[in-house]
């Protein structure tokens, strides 16, 4: 598996793997593909990087979009990490936010920022996120719709 920058091919197959997660809303998937438009139309744009994980024949198995937090100093949003169900439980997800990390690090950051919701189809990606070593930093109450919170992770870089 290598990790490499979003290309125009990859854009059906990251749709489609949104959405066979089980986990995104018709208008979270929406989303999704707006920022993978955003990133294929302007290469030159710096708020929404996207890189893909692939597999031997260079199709995706996953990908993670991210970018700087505007008028912060070394903030960086993690806006969207997706890993093709067929593959979840292989570390895929995990080498995605060690690449952000690394990343992160290069340009002298000094945390990211993930936030989800707190339906229990999110529950996966709660614990993901502690696992990995983001702590809880935020909570805000009937944030999306009334009884499913808004929570923002936080890991120190």
């Amino acid at each position: 598996m290598k990790i490499r920058r979003l290309i125009s091919k990859d854009r059906d197959r990251l749709r489609r793997m949104a959405i066979e997660t089980g986990v995104f809303t018709d208008e979270e998937v929406k989303v999704a593909m707006e920022l993978i438009g955003l990133a294929l139309g302007d290469e030159e744009q710096k708020d929404y990087r996207i890189v893909c994980a692939v597999d031997d024949q260079d199709q995706p198995l996953g990908y993670i979009c991210y970018g700087p937090v505007p008028m912060s100093q070394g903030t960086f949003d993690l806006y969207w990490i997706v890993i093709d169900p067929g593959v979840q439980g292989q570390k895929i997800g995990s080498k995605l936010l060690d690449y952000l990390e690394e990343q992160v690090r290069g340009l002298k950051g000094r945390m990211i920022l993930a936030d989800t919701s707190s339906i229990p189809s999110y529950e996966k990606a709660q614990r993901f996120y502690l696992k990995k070593g983001f702590q809880e930093a935020a909570r805000i109450a009937d944030y999306y719709w009334e009884g499913n919170d808004r929570i923002t992770y936080c890991k120190k870089i």
